[in-house]
């Protein structure tokens, strides 16, 4: 099932992209990132309420609280400068530069979480830089 969470994932990012270039249109980056936020920040809770894992919220460890405000912080971060690439910046190069974080992501797990790297993996990782790399240079 993963991989079709994946590619859901991966269309709804798409669209987003989207909607928050029509949406950053004659307001700032961080007003957009703050509307956007407030939205997600409902859906999740709806739907920790609603699908009983309101008792997970209360069993979360310190670790898990550290890592969890820590990644809360880079998505922050994320959206952030994502909105502020929006402001000026074509979708159609934007959202390729932002999806380098599948690279990154590779090489962070690799090192930090000791994750094992295939050569299919490091030559697609590598398709993804040259091909963000074209569409970027390319016009």
């Amino acid at each position: 099932m993963w991989k079709y969470y994946a590619l859901l994932s991966a269309l709804f990012a798409g669209i987003t992209a989207v909607l928050a270039k029509t949406g950053v249109k004659g307001i700032g980056g961080n007003a957009a990132t703050a509307i956007r936020t407030l939205v997600v920040l409902l859906i999740v809770w709806a739907l920790t309420f609603f699908s009983g894992q309101m008792k997970d919220v209360k069993t979360v460890s310190k670790a898990n609280l550290l890592f969890l405000v820590l990644s809360g912080l880079a998505t922050g971060l994320s959206w952030i400068f994502y909105f502020k690439a929006l402001e000026t910046g074509p979708v159609s190069r934007v959202a390729p530069l932002d999806k380098l974080s599948v690279v990154f992501a590779i090489c962070l797990a690799f090192v930090f979480l000791k994750e094992p790297v295939q050569l299919t993996t490091i030559l697609g990782a590598a398709l993804i830089v040259i091909g963000s790399v074209i569409i970027v240079l390319g016009s």
